[in-house]
């Protein structure tokens, strides 16, 4: 059987937006990974307050984008597998 048609379109599609989906989710990862639990700081060490603070502000930033992709990849998958099975059940 081959792929062609929209349905090839709409794969190269859900292939992107996963890849997009799994870069954010490894990017999130590789940021939580430097993000200390708890930090002790005295007025002198303000800077790594700050540079927390922003680290933080970057994982809650790509909340949205994370969720956005992965329902859009979900989404596009059940639309491909729709579209395979009503070609698979018209050609039956």
């Amino acid at each position: 059987m081959e792929i062609q048609g929209p349905i090839l379109y709409l794969l190269i599609a859900w292939g992107i937006l996963t890849a997009i989906f799994i870069v954010l989710l490894i990017w999130r990862s590789v940021l939580a990974s430097h993000e200390d639990d708890q930090i002790f700081l005295d007025a002198a060490e303000e800077h790594m307050a700050k540079e927390q603070r922003e680290l933080v502000a970057k994982i809650t930033s790509l909340t949205k984008p994370i969720a956005t992709t992965g329902i859009a990849a979900g989404a596009l998958l059940l639309v491909i597998a729709g579209m395979w099975v009503y070609n698979g059940l018209r050609n039956f």
